[in-house]
């Protein structure tokens, strides 16, 4: 294991201790909120020393062993103990690697996933339909819920913009990649003469916010309007101005959600949907920052970055970012999307661990 990893791990030991200290302190125990923060920190550190632990047995272990070697009568259960030592050793050190990987709190979040056509007009809206279709079939093969929050179709059956909510287990951390321009190369339903046409469409990708976060914005800086919805929903929906647009006059960010049956349910998603939005856009702002001192994987979080092209002809799904290809593009798109997402988390992890032995935060 490499000396800054033992560094590491030795001070996740000597904060265990400290906060076994203030847990057992009556004052911190009165404090319920203090006292939940730091019961859940000392879980962390506890699972991260125990495994540390068990690393440091099995090295000494693996050192009793060799030093047995040099008995001929004990040799053979020396190198028994040895293999199995090694094997452990090997497979602790990447568990305890992934543990000391930085965290994203909101990677545990649900999402909010927007799905825009771009260029290519009939065929992106299209094309954005495929994206949903995908990402629908994909949440659900995980167990995880989804539903449309505003859509805006178009004649052909696909989508000018669509935004979904997902809620499951830590959905934000494996979708958050998603975030940016999709380009499609395939020959459309409308082209007749059989040529293949490039089209886009952008995808942002944006951690659901608590209700704590959602009552930090001013009142006064909102604008609410209310107007009759469109599309699918049945007489009640259609006969009432139940729909809902909000708009942050300071940003001038727009949120809508028309999907519920009362004013008051889609006023709460909508706004559910605008402070995500305005969130995104904090994080995008620092993600540009931060990628001025050192490339990130998704760029600098523009949308209009293109990270991906399906090509169908090819059968071909290739990620620019981390110059991935895969040829099963169809299976990929009736959402069977793991092996993209695994090879875009190993990557962050990759990155993560060689900015951690570099010391940068």
């Amino acid at each position: 294991m490499k000396p800054f990893l033992r560094q590491q791990l030795s001070r996740y030991t000597d904060r265990l201790g400290e906060l076994e200290f203030l847990l057992s302190r009556e004052d911190i125990m009165k404090d319920m909120t203090q006292f939940l923060a730091l019961s859940r920190e000392h879980t962390e550190m506890g699972a991260v020393a125990s495994r540390w632990a068990r690393y440091q047995s099995r090295e000494a272990d693996l050192a009793t062993a060799t030093d047995m070697l040099a008995d001929a009568d004990m040799a053979d259960m020396a190198q028994e103990e040895i293999e199995g030592a090694n094997a452990e050793l090997a497979q602790l050190e990447a568990e305890l690697t992934r543990m000391l990987l930085p965290k994203d709190p909101d990677d545990a979040r649900n999402a909010f996933v927007e799905i825009r056509a771009g260029t290519g007009g009939d065929e992106s809206t299209l094309f954005a339909g495929d994206l949903a279709r995908m990402y629908t079939r994909y949440c659900d093969s995980l167990g995880w819920k989804t539903e449309i929050m505003s859509e805006s179709a178009s004649e052909l059956g696909g989508y000018k913009e669509v935004v979904l909510r997902v809620e499951g287990h830590k959905v934000y951390g494996a979708l958050k990649f998603e975030s940016g321009g999709h380009r499609v190369q395939r020959v459309p339903v409308t082209e007749t003469q059989g040529r293949i046409h490039t089209s886009a469409c952008t995808v942002a990708v944006l951690a659901e916010p608590d209700e704590a976060e959602a009552i930090k914005i001013n009142p006064s800086d909102l604008r609410i309007d209310t107007f009759r919805a469109s599309g699918a929903g049945g007489q009640h929906i259609n006969k009432t101005d139940s729909a809902v647009r909000i708009t942050h006059l300071p940003t001038g960010i727009v949120a809508e959600c028309q999907d519920g049956r009362s004013q008051h349910s889609n006023k709460a998603q909508a706004l559910r949907v605008l402070t995500a939005r305005i969130q995104e856009k904090d994080r995008s702002e620092r993600a540009a920052k931060d990628a001025a001192e050192r490339k990130s994987l998704v760029g600098t979080g523009d949308r209009s970055d293109r990270i991906r092209t399906y090509n169908f002809p090819q059968g071909r799904l290739t990620d620019h970012r981390i110059n991935l290809t895969l040829y099963k593009l169809l299976t990929i798109m009736e959402g069977d999307l793991g092996d993209v997402i695994e090879a875009l988390q190993a990557y962050e992890a990759a990155q993560q661990m060689a900015d951690l032995e570099l010391g940068k935060p």
